[in-house]
């Protein structure tokens, strides 16, 4: 059983690498990133010395303190996690991806920073009230608004999969969203999709990347 931090990070990468040839797909064509939510930044050198170079957080303040102390890493920095608009500028100062972009007025906010910025828009596919994801109803027309402002580059979808339905049945309506999308945006063609518990389903559908934290942390710590 995989016990330390190398023994889970070579055993996802083998997992990854079954999963995708299983579909025919090349695993170069998958990018994971770990995420290391409310774990030290000790540990996000570790991963590096593993090979490791996409790193996901969730909150603003931790991530932009772990960023600053690892600033002699050449990590790519994702950022997967709910993301007010008043900190929007803030994050994009050292993330080089937003997987969570959702409304208009983050969209607003972001185009105010003065650097270029990846990012992937996020789906809502529940009907739960509040819950982060822009509705598929809306999400052409928040490409379209993306699309104006000139720093920023439209990746593709984000979506996580609800937990009462089946994760494969959920990522192949993201992959029916994604047309409409590529009508207006056709360089748009990465998929934000899978996590610990369902990245095979995730890459059976096309997913590019994987947003992968406990099945290669290990149990989160206690948030601070």
């Amino acid at each position: 059983m995989a016990d330390t931090l190398a023994d889970r990070w070579h055993a996802i990468q083998r997992d990854v690498e079954v999963a995708c040839l299983d579909v025919g797909r090349s695993p170069a064509e998958v990018t994971t990133i770990v995420v290391t939510k409310f774990h030290p930044a000790e540990l996000v050198r570790e991963l590096y010395e593993l090979g490791v170079r996409n790193v996901g957080e969730n909150r603003h303040q931790e991530a932009s303190a772990k960023s600053a102390e690892l600033s002699d890493l050449d990590v790519t920095w994702h950022f997967v996690g709910q993301l007010q608009s008043n900190k929007a500028r803030a994050v994009a100062a050292y993330c080089d991806v937003i997987h969570s972009v959702d409304r208009t007025s983050l969209v607003d906010a972001l185009a105010k920073y003065e650097g270029n910025v990846d990012v992937f828009l996020e789906v809502n596919l529940t009907d739960v009230p509040g819950r982060g994801g822009v509705e598929p109803e809306d999400l052409v027309k928040l490409a379209e608004h993306v699309l104006a402002a000139g720093n920023l580059r439209l990746r593709g979808i984000m979506a996580v999969a609800p937990q009462d339905e089946e994760p494969a049945r959920a990522f192949e309506r993201v992959v029916s969203y994604q047309s409409g999308v590529q009508a207006i945006a056709p360089a748009a063609t990465d998929l934000s999709l899978g996590m610990s518990g369902d990245f095979r389903e995730a890459i059976a559908v096309g997913a590019t990347h994987l947003r992968i934290g406990t099945a290669i942390t290990g149990k989160r710590p206690p948030a601070t």
